[in-house]
């Protein structure tokens, strides 16, 4: 792991995101503190590949939306298990 200071990091950030990209961490200081570390993305993050298709116009990012509490305290319909497995899969046999 390497440590660099912010001003340095400013200077050389071509060289330190190679040095991510091979899998390295970097440290960043400032005044002799630690403020931030930089590392590689993970192969799993989803969210890394969402970002580049919204960039990319592929993909609308979802509307950031609460549920209500009340949403929660409604009474559930009395359906039967397999109604709803064939409602849901003639819904998408339809497509």
């Amino acid at each position: 792991m390497q440590t660099v200071s912010v001003g340095e990091l400013k200077n050389k950030l071509g060289r330190y995101l190679e040095d991510v990209k091979r899998g390295e961490e970097v440290l960043i200081q400032e005044s002799d503190r630690t403020i931030a570390k930089i590392v590689p993305m993970n192969g799993n993050d989803y969210e890394s590949e969402e970002a580049e298709l919204v960039a990319a116009g592929v993909l609308t990012a979802p509307k950031v939306s609460e549920i209500p509490d009340s949403f929660w305290e409604e009474e559930l319909p009395d359906i039967e298990l397999e109604t709803a497995v064939k409602a849901i899969t003639d819904e998408r046999e339809e497509d």
